[in-house]
């Protein structure tokens, strides 16, 4: 497992579960062309650009490209990086047919290949230092922005307070807090709750 200082973007939930398997790092999947509409998670993207930088790595299919330029055209260019899979047909062992092009997705890709396509975007691996103190789920509890009575309004404030959308799970919550700020950070942000 590689490291990856940039947030990386893909288009679906197994695309996401793939690159998981592969990369530690942020990675947000914009369920496909529910991008266009969803302005919250768009707002999400461009703050993770401007922290962290972004990596689009969409199928190479129309819709892949599709949703590539949208969000070339949203995020200032500075802060996207374009990672390219190449054109392999084939299907994904879930699914009964191959896609309407017959290309393999981010999914369906080796590992070596999503690798390599990370390696010619200039994308690298990192030995970035962990923070002294990562936030944690069990920060979450202990703080009572989970399992308490008022929890789902306490998650809601501090969401709201860093410009998150507000239908963050509590799991990607955990992660894009550990990009952004840090436990001093977090801990100042739950006292004001």
């Amino acid at each position: 497992m590689i490291k990856i200082d940039q947030a990386i973007v893909v288009e679906g939930k197994y695309d996401k579960i793939k690159l998981s398997s592969i990369i530690d790092g942020t990675i947000i999947e914009v369920g496909g062309f529910e991008i266009f509409k969803d302005k919250e998670k768009l707002s999400l993207l461009r703050l993770l650009a401007e922290k962290t930088g972004l990596v689009i790595l969409t199928d190479s299919d129309v819709a892949g490209f599709r949703i590539r330029r949208y969000l070339g055209g949203a995020i200032p260019k500075g802060q996207v990086i374009n990672a390219y899979i190449p054109d392999i047909l084939g299907k994904e062992r879930r699914k009964e047919r191959p896609s309407a092009e017959g290309k393999l997705g981010v999914e369906g890709m080796p590992k070596e290949v999503i690798l390599q396509a990370l390696a010619q975007a200039g994308v690298t691996a990192s030995e970035r230092v962990q923070p002294a103190r990562p936030i944690t789920k069990l920060d979450f509890y202990e703080d009572g922005l989970t399992g308490g009575a008022n929890s789902s309004q306490r998650r809601a404030k501090l969401l709201s307070a860093l410009s998150l959308p507000e239908h963050l799970t509590t799991n990607s919550m955990v992660t894009i807090l550990n990009t952004m700020i840090d436990y001093d950070r977090y801990k100042e942000l739950v006292k004001s709750l």
